[in-house]
This record gives C-alpha cells, sequence and structure tokens, in this order.
C-alpha cells in the first residue's frame, strides 16, 4: 500500500543566515546563524531521512537506490532534484552555477539549475537577477574593476513572486528575504563577489573568478510566467515547467481528491494545516512539513487549508 514519505530534513549554518526558520516553521536551530534548511535532499551535503511507514529511519540515497521503482523507474543516478528553505538574514554573495556539461567535468557533480518562490520579504528587499555586460570581455573587465553598481542587475521582490534562475545566471538573495529553492541536486556554486566580508576567522571567503566567467550567460535572464488554474476547491499555478524540473503551488480550500500525473511529486507545506488520505489512511499536514508523494500512490484526497510548493523532475 501506497503512502506518503516524510521527511527528517538537515539544517545549515551559513555566514548569512538568521534565526527565522525557527520563528516561521518552528524548526528546532543549531546556531544564530541558520541558512538554509535542506528539506527535500538525497544530496551527500545533507541528506534526509525517511521518519513514517515501512523504510523509516532509511536515508533518501539508498531509498532512491535500492527502490528506483518508488521513483517512477527514474534512470537518473542520483536522485535529481532538491528543495531547500534559505533565511537570509543578510545578502548572500552574488554567485552562478554552472550547467551540467562544466559541473561534470570540473566539480564531478551536476550543474544547477535553481528556482526561487518568495516566501517573505522585508520592505525595500531585493536580489540580484542577471548583470548589465554585453560581452564576455566587458564582464569580465567590470569584475576586475570591481564595478558591481554598474554591473548588476537589482530588481525589488515581494512574498508571492518566483523566479527562474537557470545555470549560467548572476544572481544573489538578499537581506531580508525568505525563499523555498527547487534545484537540481548539486552543490556547486562560483562566487564571484561576496561584500569584502570576512568569516569566523577573519579570512575572506574564496571567489571563483574564473570559473564564473567562464559559466556566465550574457544576455538578460528570462523570467517564467505563472499559469493558474482553479477547479473546485483547489488553485494549481505552474510556475514553471523545463528539462530539469515542473514546479506549482497547490492552495487547497477544503476537501479535494487528486490523481498522479507526474512520476512522483515532492511537498513543501508552506501555510495553513490539514490532511492528506492515501489509501484510508490519513496523515496530518502542517506548516514546515515535506513530504514525497511516489509512485505507489495514485491518488490522494487533501482536506483543510494548504498551501504548498510541489515540484517534480
Amino acid at each position: 500500500m501506497g503512502q506518503p514519505l516524510v521527511l527528517e530534513s538537515v539544517l545549515q549554518e551559513k555566514i548569512w543566515g538568521g534565526t527565522r526558520l525557527k520563528t516561521e516553521f518552528g524548526y528546532e536551530l543549531t546556531s544564530e546563524t541558520v541558512g538554509e534548511y535542506w528539506a527535500i535532499s538525497a544530496h551527500p551535503n545533507g541528506v534526509s531521512v525517511i521518519k513514517n511507514g515501512e523504510h523509516a529511519g532509511k536515508s533518501l540515497d539508498c531509498l532512491y537506490a535500492e527502490e528506483r521503482q518508488l521513483f517512477g523507474k527514474s534512470q537518473s543516478p542520483v536522485f535529481p532534484l532538491l528543495t531547500k528553505i534559505l533565511d537570509a538574514e543578510d545578502w548572500l554573495s552574488v554567485q552562478v552555477h554552472p550547467d551540467d556539461a562544466y559541473g561534470l567535468e570540473h566539480e564531478g557533480e551536476l550543474g544547477k539549475t535553481e528556482c526561487w518562490y518568495i516566501i517573505s520579504a522585508e520592505p525595500g528587499a531585493e536580489i540580484v537577477y542577471g548583470h548589465h555586460a554585453q560581452s564576455r570581455e566587458e564582464l569580465a573587465q567590470m569584475i576586475e574593476d570591481k564595478d558591481w553598481d554598474h554591473l548588476l542587475k537589482r530588481v525589488p521582490v515581494k512574498a508571492g513572486d518566483f523566479f527562474y534562475v537557470p545555470s549560467g545566471t548572476m544572481h544573489a538573495i538578499g537581506k531580508g528575504i525568505m525563499i523555498l529553492e527547487t534545484q537540481q541536486s548539486s552543490d556547486t556554486t562560483y562566487r564571484v563577489y561576496d561584500f569584502d566580508r570576512k568569516d569566523d576567522a577573519g579570512k575572506l571567503r574564496n571567489l571563483h573568478i574564473q570559473q564564473s566567467i567562464d559559466v556566465m550567460t550574457i544576455g538578460p535572464v528570462a523570467n517564467s510566467h505563472p499559469d493558474t488554474v482553479v477547479t473546485g476547491d483547489v488553485t494549481v499555478t505552474t510556475f514553471v515547467s523545463n528539462e530539469f524540473f515542473t514546479v506549482y503551488k497547490w492552495e487547497i480550500a477544503g476537501a479535494t481528491t487528486m490523481t498522479r500525473t507526474a512520476p512522483y511529486y515532492l511537498v513543501s507545506v508552506l501555510a495553513g494545516q490539514g490532511n492528506i488520505q492515501v489509501d484510508g489512511e490519513v496523515y496530518p499536514l502542517t506548516k514546515g512539513d515535506h513530504f514525497i508523494l511516489p509512485t505507489d500512490v495514485d491518488q490522494w484526497i487533501f482536506d483543510g487549508q494548504l498551501e504548498m510548493i510541489v515540484s517534480h523532475p
């Protein structure tokens, strides 16, 4: 009998992190600078563990390797996606990620295309989303000159915004922003600029200038265009759908029966509470829960008031 795979997740301390993952979602933090909650992850730098049912105690990477039928008999050698919640108490570095070809050749892992759903943003918050250089030569010169005011393209953000960030995009999450990030399962980041700040040991963090110039896309970033469909008590907004992932927001306002149309789903509850019923078994859901609906779950019933970000490969 199929059932949701409820996950125990991993905290990551960051120089730019804070404490809002506790105040917003109730997660127990390990310090005052927790920046990331790797909610659904089989990446070796932070692996989720199954909390319920026959697979309780098993790590997601092992389950994926041993029970591939739960994931649509996926041919991907690694679990392909990673879901995070990020709390930016301060600016993240200005950075870029490689594509698969560059990442596999130089880092031994996938590249990183990602996307962001803005959970909350302080007034005046903004991100870096692209750059103004017209050529790779101009990009290199502006980086060498540290001409950040003219190079970086800053964009104001608010709660509910969505940004598609393909590999090669110069980007940075700004101070006072909390996001849910859906990404390829990769932890390769090339820093271009880190605001000249120092770590706990008083050292500047490493930059990766040549790699950044190598992989950076020249030209404007093309964001996706959300499409919303309302059917009864469920509102489905499709944010992006491409070769890496499809990402939705599901908003539930009552009892709603849904049927699987993808091999499996990664689900994060961002607001509300309720439950999911699978094969007559009821599982409570509340803000901050994360779970997978595997391939052997063909149909389920949501009940309650719930707002969820959902993805699949």
